[in-house]
């Protein structure tokens, strides 16, 4: 039986450790302290490390060679371990969304992402999995690439382990319930929820205009984590 390959896009080296580009790393290096996988091993360019969460076979990888270099490697573990391209999970940033908004979808586009191009170049399709993270547009004036690679602000630091959180839960939700699964929980943009305008006091004539209706956001809940006890398959 193929493992499921997660894949976290990002750069190798601690210059870019804390960078919106390496969100893809920063989540694998989520799960596999959920899941109490050790992701050191060095193997084909990449490093990774396998599992067995609720009796399935995981392996977290990390390419190890660059963004622009991703799919090679990621290209190499599918081959040496036999995994189709329906059982590959990409996870990476996405400045196409706000900060903070976790999306799941299959195929698309690279839409600018060099690690994302890479891939589709070495695997020849791109109808895999893709966990997107969103890290949101740069300023007026900045470039993109100086921003990905920049190091995340203080609002968006504070907030990170949430968003990694989320992205982790929905890399979760696709391995045990399925790709519409997660899509339903995460794709869902939150409803506003229109609330009635107070009528004016007939008796008061001296009532002040009503004001703008205000709205209620409804956020959907978190996935639910597929807990489970790991156990190192790969050789």
């Amino acid at each position: 039986m193929p493992p499921w390959m997660i894949v976290g896009l990002g750069n190798p080296g601690r210059r870019y450790t804390e960078t919106r580009h390496n969100a893809g790393f920063l989540v694998i290096d989520e799960l596999a302290r959920r899941w109490g996988i050790d992701c050191s091993k060095k193997q084909l360019g990449a490093q990774v490390g396998g599992g067995l969460v609720r009796d399935t076979k995981v392996l977290l990888v990390k390419p190890q060679q660059f963004m622009n270099r991703s799919g090679h490697p990621t290209r190499s573990l599918m081959g040496f371990y036999k995994a189709p391209l329906e059982t590959v999970v990409v996870i990476h940033d996405e400045v196409d969304l706000p900060f903070g908004t976790v999306r799941v979808k299959r195929g698309g586009g690279a839409g600018g992402h060099n690690g994302l191009r890479d891939l589709d170049r070495h695997l020849g399709d791109r109808n895999y999995v893709r966990v997107r993270v969103g890290v949101s547009r740069p300023p007026e004036g900045w470039d993109t690439a100086d921003y990905v690679l920049g190091k995340w602000n203080a609002t968006e630091a504070r907030d990170l382990d949430t968003v990694l959180g989320r992205a982790a839960d929905a890399a979760e939700l696709v391995l045990s319930d399925g790709l519409t699964a997660a899509m339903n929980q995460f794709n869902v943009r939150p409803k506003q929820k229109k609330v009635r305008k107070p009528a004016p006091e007939p008796a008061d004539p001296s009532a002040s205009p009503d004001e703008p209706p205000s709205t209620t956001l409804s956020i959907p809940m978190p996935a639910l984590a597929a807990a489970g006890v790991c156990s190192s398959w790969i050789p």
